[in-house]
């Protein structure tokens, strides 16, 4: 079969790897779509290695339809021949099949396409994860959602809409601002004309101040907003992409009890993933099917041009998801 490998010099190819082998517990999966993350390029820049026994190159969501199905899955999971399915991968997803434990299977949501459905596992997780699980986010809550443009801000906000969340977002310009219309923000802060932490200090003494903050950007900022949260809130850093040093007034940490939680969907064990995709169909998929949520899909584009798809999240280009069809 092929895979999208990674070159010496950092370049992508589309070359011959070993077939997949279905083992006892798996499902062997032809893939058909497989959506990219911010991941996939640090694991291509050799700073985010794929978890033991997976495969080498990237991809951490895939759709696709079921070939085989193992004797160990067959008896404990309902999977079967010709299924169709999104998977949550430890990698693995660029490329033309992948063996895929029957627990890191969900089904394809009866209104989405093969390519939505791509966009689904890792990033409906990761929201997941953050907002319900970490974050304890309840009806009525405000959440800060940074970098509104970005592929898990278009699941993250109109997830926490669907649950009667209010969301707080930020973007960079006017114009991703109205690009981000669709989400129904309630309030999108342009970070170029206003202050952020006065817009979390005016929120705050206007008596619905930030419940749950979910932080990719890090940097100077963090340590600036951290100060107007509402008593007991959760800033939960997912990465750091405005830089990885802050300067926080600890007495405020304690004395409002705000918790700074430190959150990966990739490091947690296969026993906690299966926990969260178990949820994410129970909980979720009702809402995806009644149209509430659904993936934002920003490009698509055949996975020999995956140079092309990385490039897309390198400038900061996508307002959602890019996907690579198989």
């Amino acid at each position: 079969m092929k895979a999208i490998l990674v070159n010496d010099d950092r370049s992508l190819r589309w070359d011959d790897v070993p077939t997949a082998v279905c083992g006892d517990e798996d499902c062997l999966v032809k893939i058909e779509a497989a959506a990219l993350n911010r991941a996939d390029l640090m694991q291509r820049e050799g700073d985010y290695p794929p978890p033991a026994g997976c495969p080498e190159w990237m991809g951490l969501e895939i759709a696709g339809t079921i070939i085989e199905v193992g004797k160990v899955a067959a008896e404990k999971s309902q999977w079967k021949v010709g299924d169709k399915v999104c998977a949550l991968l430890g990698g693995g997803g660029y490329a033309e099949y992948v063996n895929v434990k029957y627990d890191m299977l969900m089904p394809v949501p009866k209104n989405c396409s093969m390519v939505e459905a791509a966009a689904i596992p890792e990033a409906f997780a990761t929201a997941y994860l953050n907002l319900f699980i970490e974050g304890n986010i309840k009806e009525g809550n405000t959440l800060l959602m940074n970098a509104g443009a970005s592929g898990l801000a278009s699941v993250i906000i109109p997830m926490a809409k669907a649950f009667g969340v209010r969301v707080i977002t930020t973007v960079l310009t006017e114009e991703i601002a109205e690009n981000i219309k669709h989400l129904n923000a309630d309030r999108v802060v342009v970070t170029t004309k206003e202050n952020i932490s006065l817009v979390l200090k005016e929120e705050l003494e206007a008596g619905h101040g930030v419940d749950v903050a979910i932080d990719c950007l890090g940097g100077e900022i963090m340590g600036k907003c951290i100060h107007y949260l509402t008593h007991g809130a959760r800033w939960i850093m997912i990465a750091a992409l405005a830089g990885t040093k802050t300067e926080i007034d600890l007495k405020n940490i304690y004395v409002r009890n705000v918790r700074i939680i430190g959150s990966t969907l990739r490091s947690r064990t296969p026993e906690v993933k299966a926990h969260i995709l178990a949820s994410l169909v129970r909980d979720v998929y009702p809402k995806i099917e009644a149209g509430l949520v659904k993936p934002t899909i920003h490009a698509v584009l055949p996975i020999q041009e995956a140079e092309a798809a990385h490039n897309i999240l390198y400038k900061g280009k996508n307002i959602g998801k890019v996907v690579l069809t198989v």
